[in-house]
């Protein structure tokens, strides 16, 4: 009964630790080398095991597990590959305008476009608000219930997703800022060149 036992825990530990490579390895963006993977499983032959266990299951699937140059990476399995087109969206950095923006919205929504320009004190040219609507990071509120009813401007859930939020209010407060150290003033985050609207 104890073999019985020690062979569970043995697959228990395998399979976890499988799941732990086969996670790191799918998450990271570049191919990940052995000597990355031996910092979390450190025991040689148990990590060529994993590896060898990870070919196997992949070897039948659209993705397999390749190794390249002593680094690993999941990639679309040649048999599939031809029926795949992959269009790789470049994002292009947001302009000072652009993020001022961006973090005025995120922080005092809804918000108007009005508000936006008095708490950045320059007027806002309208590509602005449309790069971030066009990136999905904003989208239009409600109406203001004021003379001219002006449109609210609020945050999306793409937003949230490309930050790694869960809600807006996971965004990081004045301390968190203070103690990062993006409110210093000689803390310079954008070009003179960039400051253009």
């Amino acid at each position: 009964m104890s073999q019985l036992k020690e062979n569970d825990d043995y697959n228990f530990n395998f399979n976890q630790k499988q799941n732990i490579v086969e996670a790191i390895i799918f998450s990271s963006s570049e191919p990940i080398s052995f000597k990355a993977l031996e910092k979390i499983i450190p025991d040689n032959v148990l990590l060529l095991e994993i590896i060898n266990s990870l070919e196997k299951k992949y070897i039948s699937s659209g993705i397999n597990l390749f190794k390249i140059n002593n680094t690993f990476a999941f990639r679309t399995s040649f048999e599939v590959a031809e029926f795949l087109n992959i269009e790789k969206i470049t994002p292009k950095p947001l302009s000072r305008a652009a993020s001022e923006t961006l973090a005025i919205i995120a922080y005092h929504q809804p918000i108007t476009r009005s508000e936006i320009e008095n708490i950045r004190g320059v007027s806002l040219s309208k590509g602005t608000l449309d790069l971030l609507f066009e990136l999905t990071w904003i989208k239009p509120g409600h109406r203001r219930l004021t003379p001219g009813r002006p449109l609210t401007w609020i945050t999306s859930n793409s937003f949230l997703d490309h930050f790694g939020l869960k809600s807006i209010s996971e965004l990081p407060g004045i301390d968190d800022l203070k103690n990062s150290g993006l409110l210093e003033k000689d803390n310079i985050l954008f070009n003179d060149a960039d400051y253009e609207e």
